[in-house]
C-alpha cells in the first residue's frame, strides 16, 4: 500500500492534484443533490466540501490553484453569458423593464448597507463585498472581486478571507432568501392558489405570441397589390405565406397579385390581428390551413420546422437569399435562443436557428437538404468558436479604462471580459460569422464544470481562514452582516413589488430569487407561490442581475482603493 500512501502526501505531483480534485468535486456534487426541506444546493456544496478537505490537511499548490480557479471562473462566466444574452436585451422591453427596476432596488439597498458598514469601520472593504456576495448567492461575483482586489492590492491574503466571508455568509444569503418569501406571503395574507389564477390570466392577457389567421380580402385599396406592397405600407411585422384563389391554394412572394375576394393565411402576433383585419378584410374558415394531402391543391402545400445548420446560409439576409426562387418554399417563422419572430428581408439567418417552411413536399426536400437540418451538427460542440470568445473576452478584461478622480484604471477582469464577450456574440455575432451556437447540454456541462472547478479551488485555498474565522467570532458576525444584506434589501423590494407594482405572489417569487440570482432556490420558490410564473420572472430579471453582481463588487474596491489598500 506504499503507493497509495505516495499518492496521498507527493502535494507535487500532477496526480495528488488531480485526485483531490476530483474528490472535493465527488463529494460536493453529491451532497449537492440531496433534498433539504425541498431545496437542493447543486455544485455549490463543492465549496464547503473543499473548505473541509483543506482544513483536514490536504492542500494544494497555490499557483495551480490559482490557475484552475481563474479558468474555471472564466468558462463560468462566458457560457452563462452565452446562455442569458439575447434574454439580456429582451428584458429591458416593459415589463421586463419594471421588474429590472424593482431588482436594482435590492442591489443599489446592498451597496448601502456595504457602504454603511465599511464607513462605520464595522469590518474592512475585502470581507464586506465577500459576505455581499455569499448574502446574494452569486460566485462570479465573488471571482471578480477577488481578482480585481489582487490585481490591485497585491495581497493574496485579502482575496483569500473575501471568500470566507463569501463562505459564511451563503448558507444565511439561502435561508434569509426563503425567509423573505415568507414574510410577504403572510405580510399581505396571500391566497396562493386565487395569486395563482390571477397570474395566469395576466399571462394570457398580456403575452404575444405568434399566430396565424385566414384573411378574405375586401379591402378595394388592395385590388392588383403585391404582397410586398402591402407589407410594406403596414406599419408592423406579419407574414402571408399562402394564398387562396377559386379554391386553389399557393404560395405567396413578394410578387404575388392581391385581388378581392382572395384568402391569405398570414402569420403575425396576436396582438396585431384586429388591426390586420380592419385593414384586410375579415376571418374565414378555409382549406388554406390544411397540410394533408386532401388539401385542395394538386401539390399540396404543407409546412416543416426545421433547423439551420448549413454555413452557407447562415449570417446572410433572406433578401439575398432567395428563398422562393430557388427553393420553392416560404419562411414565415424563426425560432431563435427560445423566442419566436417573424423574419423579414434583412434577417439573418444564424447556425442553430428553427424556422417554419412551407411549401409542397418535393420543395420542402430540397429546402432541407440546403439548410441542413443536422442534428448531428446540432450537437458537435464549436470548440474553435467558444475559445475564440473567450480569447476576445479575457483582451477586454484586460483594457485598462481610466476613470478621473480613481488612482487606478478600470478592468473588466477575467469575469467581466468574458462575460459581456459572450453576452454580445450571443446576441450579434451571426453578423460576423462568428458562431455562438452552443445546445443546452454542452453549455450546461462546461458551465458546471468550470463553477465546479472554480468552488473548489476557492475552498481549498480558503478552509483554514475559514474556521479561524468562526473560532475566533468573526465568522459569526460575517453570518449576522449576511442575513441582514439578505433579508433588508429583498423586503424592500417584494413589499415594493406588491404595493407599487402591484405583482401576483409567483411574480414576486421569481422576482426575489432572481434578485440573488438564487437558482438552488428557484424550485423552492415555484413550489410555495404553485406557479412556474416564478422562473419566468427569474429568467427575466437574471440576466442583468448577473452582470450587476459582478461588476458591483470589482466597481466598489476599485472607487474605495485607498482605503482599501
Amino acid at each position: 500500500m506504499h503507493w497509495l500512501t505516495q499518492l496521498f502526501t507527493q502535494t507535487n505531483s500532477v496526480a495528488y492534484t488531480a485526485v483531490i480534485y476530483a474528490l472535493v468535486i465527488f463529494s460536493g456534487a453529491a451532497f449537492g443533490r440531496l433534498r433539504i426541506f425541498g431545496i437542493t444546493f447543486g455544485v455549490t456544496i463543492v465549496l464547503f466540501t473543499g473548505i473541509i478537505i483543506s482544513y483536514l490537511g490536504f492542500t494544494v499548490n497555490e499557483h495551480t490553484a490559482h490557475f484552475v480557479r481563474e479558468f474555471g471562473l472564466i468558462l463560468f462566466v462566458y457560457t452563462i453569458g452565452l446562455q442569458v444574452g439575447p434574454g439580456f436585451f429582451a428584458s429591458f422591453q416593459k415589463e421586463g423593464l419594471k421588474l429590472n427596476l424593482l431588482m436594482l432596488i435590492v442591489v443599489i439597498a446592498d451597496i448601502l448597507i456595504v457602504l454603511a458598514y465599511y464607513f462605520a469601520g464595522s469590518a474592512p472593504l475585502h470581507e464586506l463585498i465577500g459576505v455581499m456576495q455569499g448574502a446574494v448567492t452569486n460566485t462570479p461575483g465573488l471571482g471578480a472581486a477577488q481578482q480585481t482586489l489582487t490585481n490591485l492590492v497585491g495581497d493574496g491574503q485579502q482575496a483569500v478571507q473575501m471568500a470566507a466571508g463569501y463562505a459564511a455568509a451563503y448558507p444565511g444569503g439561502v435561508m434569509g432568501l426563503i425567509a423573505a418569501m415568507f414574510i410577504i406571503k403572510y405580510a399581505f395574507g396571500i391566497n396562493v392558489l386565487a395569486e395563482k389564477r390571477l397570474t395566469l390570466r395576466r399571462l394570457r392577457a398580456g403575452t404575444s405570441v405568434v399566430t396565424r389567421i385566414a384573411l378574405q380580402v375586401s379591402n378595394p385599396m388592395l385590388e392588383n397589390q403585391t404582397i410586398g406592397d402591402i407589407r410594406r405600407t403596414m406599419p408592423f411585422s406579419f407574414a402571408i405565406s399562402r394564398i387562396s384563389r377559386d379554391g386553389n391554394i399557393e404560395l405567396a412572394d413578394e410578387q404575388t397579385q392581391v385581388h378581392v375576394g382572395n384568402i391569405l393565411l398570414i402569420i403575425a402576433r396576436d396582438d396585431e390581428v384586429d388591426r390586420l383585419v380592419t385593414l384586410i378584410g375579415s376571418p374565414t374558415s378555409s382549406s388554406i390551413f390544411s397540410d394533408s394531402p386532401k388539401s385542395a391543391s394538386p401539390a399540396y402545400i404543407t409546412s416543416m420546422r426545421i433547423n439551420v445548420t448549413q454555413s452557407g446560409v447562415c449570417n446572410k439576409k433572406l433578401s439575398s437569399l432567395n428563398i422562393h426562387e430557388r427553393y420553392g418554399v416560404n419562411i414565415s417563422r424563426v425560432m431563435r435562443a427560445g423566442i419566436e419572430f417573424i423574419p423579414d428581408r434583412n434577417t439573418r439567418l444564424q447556425f442553430g436557428d428553427s424556422i417554419t417552411v412551407i411549401g409542397d413536399e418535393a420543395h420542402i426536400k430540397t429546402a432541407v437538404a440546403a439548410f441542413g437540418n443536422s442534428k448531428r451538427d446540432l450537437q458537435i460542440p464549436h470548440i474553435a468558436e467558444l475559445f475564440l470568445g473567450i480569447t476576445f473576452g479575457i483582451i477586454l478584461g484586460a483594457i485598462p479604462i481610466p476613470i478621473p478622480g480613481v488612482p487606478v484604471p478600470v478592468k473588466l477582469g477575467l469575469a467581466g471580459g468574458p462575460l459581456v464577450v459572450a453576452i454580445l456574440i450571443s446576441r450579434y455575432g451571426g453578423r460576423f460569422s462568428v458562431t455562438h451556437y452552443v445546445s443546452q447540454s454542452a453549455n450546461l456541462m462546461v458551465r458546471e464544470l468550470g463553477l465546479a472547478l472554480f468552488l473548489a479551488s476557492v475552498g481549498l485555498s480558503v478552509g483554514p481562514a475559514f474556521f479561524a474565522a468562526l473560532k475566533d467570532g468573526d465568522g459569526l458576525y460575517w453570518m449576522t452582516l449576511g442575513i441582514v444584506i439578505t433579508l433588508v434589501p429583498l423586503l424592500i423590494a417584494g413589499f415594493t413589488a406588491r404595493l407599487w407594482g402591484k405583482l401576483t405572489f409567483p411574480e414576486i417569487c421569481g422576482l426575489l430569487t432572481g434578485s440573488h440570482t438564487g437558482a438552488p432556490v428557484l424550485p423552492f420558490a415555484c413550489e410555495i407561490s404553485q406557479s412556474d410564473e416564478a422562473a419566468l420572472k427569474y429568467a427575466a430579471v437574471y440576466p442583468l442581475t448577473t452582470f450587476m453582481r459582478i461588476m458591483v463588487g470589482q466597481v466598489l474596491i476599485v472607487l474605495l482603493f485607498r482605503a482599501a489598500a
